[in-house]
């Protein structure tokens, strides 16, 4: 069992080699239910999606470089595999009309190509952090959130607070209050691969999977105005993309909800206090990888 917590959150801008500096916690999410619906006209799926954020976290440290005597550039370092942290960092330095000298470090504590956003957290806080850098040049929120969808569907999400409600291609957001006393235990299954996100959609196209998005949809929303106790959150769809046979084994382990979330392979299971996830983990450890998290807004 893997331990999981919060990033490392800065306290400010603060003196460092060659600037000011400062971290930002990119938090993991579950979907605690996935119903994808149609294709759109630009070629994307409509969902309803619930997200929650949980406390396993990257970070994401921002340096800003001196306003003289440097060249000025956009630079990631940490994790090479990165398109999104300096993608995000570039369009808001061109929303801005500036050269900027920034540093981002990514610091990797979430799974990757899991399902759980960890990208998308981290193209947000690096949205965040360059636009607290531009100081009285900030742009406005709007103006974050539609660089952010243009980054992907869920990196909007990132930037707000409290569960949302996805919608449209999952980037339209209404929040939601649901309880969030509650443990969640993450399950990686050995061997998993991630297949592309373009691969499930295709896959979901094959076998008509929209068919019925409109009761299907109804009965989310349905369910999330039932919730009123995190064992209510039990009655909410399963995940139209991804299944797996492991859930059965999570909710044997203790468990009252277990899905897939996103694409996938990443599975959860809702537990109703830590040391039941943590039993639930000890009796999962021989299926693969494991996380224990918190809810959080």
């Amino acid at each position: 069992m893997s331990p999981a917590g919060p990033g490392v959150a800065g306290s400010g801008y603060g003196s460092s080699a060659g600037g000011s500096s400062r971290t930002r916690p990119a938090p993991a999410k579950i979907n605690l239910a996935l119903v994808v619906g149609p294709l759109r006209p630009d070629g994307k799926h409509e969902v309803a999606t619930v997200y929650q954020r949980i406390d396993l976290a990257d970070a994401i440290t921002l340096e800003v470089g001196p306003g003289a005597g440097g060249a000025p550039a956009i630079r990631v370092d940490g994790f090479g595999d990165d398109t999104l942290v300096m993608r995000a960092l570039e369009q808001v330095a061109a929303a801005a009309a500036i050269r900027p000298a920034w540093r981002a470090r990514i610091h990797k504590r979430i799974p990757v190509a899991a399902g759980l956003g960890g990208g998308s957290s981290d193209a947000a806080a690096a949205l965040a952090l360059a636009n607290e850098a531009l100081g009285a040049a900030a742009l406005p929120a709007e103006h974050l959130h539609a660089i952010a969808a243009t980054l992907g569907a869920d990196v909007p999400f990132f930037l707000t607070g409290a569960p949302q409600l996805g919608t449209g291609d999952g980037a339209e957001l209404a929040p939601l209050s649901l309880p969030l006393d509650y443990a969640v235990l993450l399950l990686r299954p050995s061997g998993a691969v991630k297949e592309s996100t373009g691969a499930i959609y295709s896959a979901f196209d094959a076998r008509a999977g929209s068919s019925g998005w409109a009761s299907r949809r109804a009965a989310l929303l349905a369910a999330l105005a039932a919730v009123r106790v995190p064992r209510d959150l039990a009655a909410l769809p399963p995940n139209d993309l991804a299944t797996s046979p492991l859930t059965g084994r999570i909710l044997a382990a203790g468990a009252f909800r277990a899905d897939v979330t996103g694409a996938g392979p990443l599975l959860y299971g809702l537990f109703d206090d830590v040391p039941a996830a943590t039993a639930g983990a000890v009796e999962l450890a021989s299926l693969g990888l494991t996380w224990i998290a918190r809810p959080t807004c």
